[in-house]
């Protein structure tokens, strides 16, 4: 596949990012309200990945095909581009030959139906700065902030350490959200800057991690380790997937690697139940959808299980709740 053209890091002495959506008023990722920035980039492929658009570092076209009126400008400056990259159904826009695709993105500036997406934005710190003052007060009022998520956040490490130290310098509480499978130079960077780090353990079997993710879980554990050391704030979540990790022997050897090589130091370890969030996104993208494989039959007795799952870990003394901001069990 053809990176963009236009590096993001290259012709600007700011520090910019690949940036795909920014949420305001959000109140899931972190205390209070906050404003939470997507970065793109990622080194997982989670079969259930609720942001798949993200998984590539440059913009992206996304194709809506509902949203295709038909009207032919997005073929008619392909084919003057020279790539014919466009793929339709001989009434309207079906995809992109993303080996044809050079990323030009002249395609959705011509698309008047909103069939052609971008996913994906430059964005400089400043201009992030921008977004994130907007909602001070909300900020202040419900003791809220940033949050840098992702894909992986991490791997655009520069711009995320410069806009947390802004933030920082501003009285802004930030929280980073990794899957940590990164260098671990990216964390020493960015924790002087950050209030809170958000991470998840998927699967204690690094084979069974691998198979399901892309990647072993050894560099994860490792940097949750050093959070630790250095006595980050921490939450832990566990993301309860059918098929995956949804068993008593997950929850038990998670248990003990909090409870044995973390010194149960995280404040809270979170159990979220799946959701295929990320099926219209990846469809855009004209990526395969796992995730169509992973079906809970049975809402009900699925998150009986995960109350029981937070009992007993709550029955070790493990601070565990059900959801992102739910209540301890009694």
């Amino acid at each position: 596949m053809m990176k963009n053209s236009a590096d993001p890091m290259e012709g600007s002495n700011e520090t910019t990012a690949i940036v795909v959506n920014v949420q305001r008023f959000t109140i899931h990722d972190g205390p209070g309200i906050r404003t939470e920035l997507f970065l793109k980039g990622c080194p997982l492929r989670c079969e259930w990945c609720s942001n798949p658009e993200t998984y590539e570092r440059f913009p992206q076209i996304g194709v809506f095909s509902e949203k295709c009126i038909g009207c032919g400008y997005c073929l008619n400056v392909c084919a003057e581009h020279g790539r014919n990259a466009i793929r339709t159904d001989g009434s309207r826009v079906v995809g992109i030959d993303r080996n044809a695709c050079d990323n030009c993105l002249q395609c959705e500036e011509e698309c008047m139906s909103g069939a052609l997406t971008v996913w994906g934005k430059k964005m400089t710190v400043e201009a992030a700065m921008d977004v994130i003052r907007r909602d001070r007060d909300f900020y202040d009022r419900s003791g809220g902030g940033v949050t840098l998520s992702g894909g992986e956040a991490l791997l655009q490490w520069e711009f995320c350490r410069d806009l947390l130290k802004c933030c920082r310098e501003e009285g802004i509480h930030t929280c980073v959200e990794s899957a940590l499978h990164v260098d671990p130079k990216a964390i020493d960077e960015v924790a002087p800057y950050t209030d809170l780090f958000i991470t998840d353990i998927k699967q204690m079997d690094s084979a069974i991690h691998k198979r399901y993710t892309g990647v072993g879980n050894e560099r994860i554990l490792s940097n949750i380790k050093k959070l630790v050391d250095k006595n980050m704030p921490l939450i832990i979540r566990l993301p309860i997937i059918p098929g995956f990790n949804d068993d008593l022997g997950y929850i038990d050897q998670t248990a003990d690697f909090i409870l044995n090589e973390l010194g149960n130091k995280p404040e809270q370890i979170q159990m979220l139940k799946y959701r295929p969030l990320g099926e219209e996104k990846a469809g855009t993208l004209g990526l395969p959808l796992q995730m169509k494989g992973m079906v809970v039959e049975d809402r009900e007795g699925f998150e009986n299980r995960i109350r029981g799952y937070v009992k007993r870990m709550n029955s070790r003394g493990i601070p565990a709740i059900a959801g992102s901001r739910g209540k301890k069990e009694q």
